[in-house]
């Protein structure tokens, strides 16, 4: 199962609330030598409107020097890190890179980080990276988030909040404002959830495992100052689909496989009869087409265009479905596909392809129901030598 981190921006987001909310979520985080002299975080609790959160303190020897971007990567790519939280932590500070550049109209290689490159932010960014590995965090999902207003001082001057490097940042992501006069995301912030999450929005469907909360420096008096995350497995929920329908006591028979055909190329799911008996006892049948919500319009028009009905009836439903995939086999030396359902990653239906059973029987000079079976024992066989 898909391991889903979601990163609830109460109070804005900053680099040192969602290490510190990861941590408070179970995350065990020992940084690496980053070439950066007496770098270290500390960590303790603050409570916010209530809420025990655990605060993050990045520390480093003072003296520090400003660093560029390039810089910044080869400390990074110099560091005993796993793959995917070097990666990770490499995204951020591109990011970073890419919106200061542009804000201040020079090259992503020639930004020269102030406030970013100093020793928090290269902490915090690769504090995080390795936070979701140990978490085993595969999908990010990340909220709306709120914005100051007010100015903040920076190296380049006074700015507007959002800084120009956060709207940046923040490009394609929901935001709120709230009428609080200072900054709630930082550019450290925004490059995290920017380059981390897979979408924007609401909470996803999920089996929660754990929840943190990381709390910022300032103790808010309009909502709680704290970044909450919730930890858990992507949850099977049921997928919207359209029934259309459509009662026929007036078309040939010999239509139907055509109407119904028109309706699968439109982009129907399924598509079936049902005989019915319509007024004055008239023999009929119920042309029916499950569709995805998407497609509805197209296979209502098919279904109208393709028979001698004046409407269709159209209703809503929720379908479950199991996770699909294709297998291949081999039946006397012919290609036979298999699909494969899975629930919760463990395979539950073997079900041999029925046109590619015809065409195999038709080569092989054999009864199709032998194809069939040869080639769903093949399946059970090929699927069991995965799975060992």
């Amino acid at each position: 199962m898909t391991r889903v981190l979601y990163i609830d921006c109460i109070g804005g987001v900053a680099g040192d609330m969602l290490l510190g909310a990861l941590i408070d979520a179970g995350a065990q985080v020992e940084l690496p030598d980053l070439q950066v002299d007496g770098l270290r975080i500390e960590l303790g609790t603050a409570e916010r409107h209530g809420i025990s959160a655990t605060t993050v303190t990045v520390h480093g020897d003072p003296g520090q020097p400003h660093r560029h971007w390039s810089s910044i990567r080869a400390q990074i790519d110099a560091a005993q890190l796993p793959e995917r939280p070097r990666a990770r932590a490499q995204a951020a500070f591109e990011r970073l890179a890419i919106a200061e550049g542009r804000i201040h109209g020079i090259a992503p290689e020639a930004v020269h980080f102030h406030e970013v490159g100093a020793v928090d932010a290269i902490g915090e960014v690769v504090g995080v990276a390795l936070a979701l590995e140990s978490l085993n965090i595969e999908r990010v999902v990340c909220s709306p988030l709120p914005v100051g207003r007010g100015f903040v001082d920076a190296a380049h001057g006074r700015l507007p909040l959002p800084a120009p490097a956060t709207l940046t940042l923040l490009e394609g992501a929901p935001i709120h404002g709230v009428d609080i006069a200072m900054e709630l995301v930082t550019p450290t912030g925004a490059a995290l959830v920017a380059s981390l999450a897979d979408e924007f929005g609401d909470i996803p469907a999920m089996r929660v495992e754990g929840s943190g909360y990381g709390a910022g420096s300032r103790d808010l008096k309009q909502l709680p100052n704290v970044v909450r995350v919730i930890v858990g497995t992507e949850a099977r929920t049921p997928q919207g689909v359209s029934l259309i329908e459509a009662n026929l006591d007036d078309l040939i028979p010999e239509l139907a496989p055509d109407a119904a055909k028109a309706c699968f190329d439109a982009g129907a799911l399924d598509v079936w009869t049902t005989p019915i008996q319509m007024k004055r006892g008239r023999p009929a049948f119920t042309l029916s087409a499950l569709t995805r919500p998407q497609d509805q319009r197209a296979v209502a028009e098919a279904m109208l265009r393709e028979t001698s009905t004046l409407g269709v009836r159209i209703a809503h439903l929720d379908r479950v479905e199991l996770a699909r995939e294709w297998l291949s086999v081999d039946v006397g030396g012919e290609p036979v596909r298999v699909k494969v359902g899975k629930l919760d990653g463990r395979i539950v239906n073997l079900a041999p392809e029925h046109a590619d059973c015809e065409r195999a029987a038709r080569i092989l000079g054999a009864p199709v129901k032998v194809v069939w079976a040869r080639a769903l024992a093949s399946g059970h066989e090929s699927t069991q030598e995965v799975d060992s």
